[in-house]
């Protein structure tokens, strides 16, 4: 019998883009590949780009060299938010045998078949991001404690800064029938909790018509939550991000009363300061966002909210630094992604004024990451002795597992085997070096 195939996979970049690369894997080994680990020696090495920041394009150059020292002789396939919005340039990268868009990605078995040799450019299939109106499912299934399931994708906001328009197109969802049966499918599966991504799931519920052509909008976020709080067998359902501007009253209240929807809410921010966030085109000001935290804190004073931030936009002075700083400082959130700013080609920002020097850039992400800190610790003081149910998962340490509380507590404990990938209550009771929760597993009808 023929040695089969063998196919491996790295991901660049969101949960979306681990979604997506787990169900490519299983087209892989629904066709007879052999799926080995990106250390591993293979056939074939596909990467899933993302091209948020500068950083990230270096990244998957990083990872192609990689592969190649693992098997000088390999294809190699690029895919993703990268390949759409730079095919060529990557083509030409040495050992790239074929680049794949955001249309193409999908369906990268039929053309593996077309793969011939090469000493030049890789064969490059990307179409027109405008022309792609289609919603390919996906989910992850890799690690059985969770899955991240996408429901939306695409982006109409146009922010600014950002190039995700042009690298996944309109705004589209899946349907929520088919969202509601791949949970089940998910829970058949053994994940106990399911992470609901997509580029801006607040946006969910528009479709293509099918007569005329255009998107419109058929449901919203809200109806999609009431769908999968029902689906028996998925005991946390966590939201990965929500624009301001659609966490809404509505949406705050269900998730407060909800069976399943944990009180972990992403909202990004981008700036604390309303002349940047009218110039990066955000659809809030700093008074909205700060009614929503309050909101969030007063239905679920236990809820876990983080915030995404960027430093050093164009035109961003001393004086527009510090408001955003004093501005996230007396908010009441629990912890901040901090990025500074990256020039990308083909976005408004790109050729603003105003450019921050690199250095000044780093000196306030700094300063941004050690208020995170602060803002995290101060978080966890909040419940130092208390009892919260934590889902069990195995940890990189040997001897020891971690988990998550529904509102994002990580804890560290000694290792039983047993407990893995079930949900029950720890007595959290302190916090240790790398600043995790320590705790004492207890029994159903233990402290509360």
């Amino acid at each position: 019998m023929a040695t089969p195939r063998s196919v491996a996979f790295h991901t660049l970049g969101c949960k979306l883009n681990f979604a997506e690369t787990s169900s490519i894997a299983r087209l892989f080994e629904d066709a007879g590949y052999a799926i080995h680990s990106w250390e591993e020696a293979a056939d074939f090495y596909v990467i899933n780009t993302c091209s948020v920041t500068d950083f990230a394009d270096r990244k998957c150059r990083k990872a192609v060299r990689h592969a190649l020292q693992q098997s000088p002789h390999a294809r190699i396939i690029l895919m993703g938010c990268y390949a759409q919005l730079k095919p060529e340039e990557i083509a030409n990268i040495p050992g790239v045998d074929l680049v794949l868009g955001a249309g193409e990605k999908f369906k990268i078995l039929n053309y593996i078949d077309q793969l011939r040799d090469t000493s030049g450019k890789g064969l490059v299939a990307v179409q027109d991001i405008q022309s792609i109106t289609h919603f390919d499912q996906s989910f992850s299934f890799g690690d059985r404690t969770r899955s991240f399931l996408k429901v939306q994708d695409g982006c109409d906001y146009n922010c600014a800064f950002c190039t995700i328009p042009l690298a996944r197109g309109k705004s589209r969802s899946e349907s929520i029938d088919q969202i509601v049966a791949n949970a089940h499918a998910i829970a058949a599966m053994g994940a106990k909790e399911i992470v609901l991504t997509g580029v801006n799931i607040g946006d969910f519920g528009k479709y293509q018509d099918a007569r005329t052509g255009r998107f419109r909008r058929q449901t919203n976020f809200l109806t999609l939550l009431h769908a999968l709080d029902g689906v028996a067998g998925i005991d946390r359902i966590r939201i990965s991000s929500i624009e301001p501007n659609l966490c809404d009253d509505e949406v705050i209240e269900f998730i407060s009363q909800s069976r399943t929807i944990v009180p972990h809410l992403h909202l990004p921010l981008q700036s604390g300061n309303d002349k940047q966030l009218a110039q990066m085109q955000r659809r809030y000001r700093r008074d909205h966002y700060a009614d929503r935290v309050q909101t969030i804190k007063s239905k679920m004073p236990h809820a876990c909210i983080g915030v995404d931030v960027i430093v050093g936009f164009p035109g961003e002075t001393d004086q527009d630094f510090e408001e955003t700083y004093r501005f996230i400082q007396d908010l009441e959130v629990s912890y901040l992604h901090v990025f500074t700013y990256s020039e990308r080609p083909n976005t408004p920002a790109n050729e603003m004024a105003g450019k921050v020097p690199m250095d000044l850039r780093r000196q306030r992400n700094k300063m941004l990451t050690i208020l995170s800190e602060k803002k995290r610790r101060a978080f966890y003081e909040n419940f130092v002795g208390n009892t919260r149910d934590v889902l069990f998962e195995k940890s990189t340490l040997p001897g020891q597992m971690s988990g998550f509380t529904d509102n994002y507590l990580k804890v560290e404990l000694a290792l039983d085997e047993a407990s893995i990938n079930t949900i029950g209550p720890v007595q959290l009771t302190g916090i240790n070096g790398a600043g995790n929760f320590e705790g004492r597993i207890k029994a159903a009808a233990g402290i509360s």
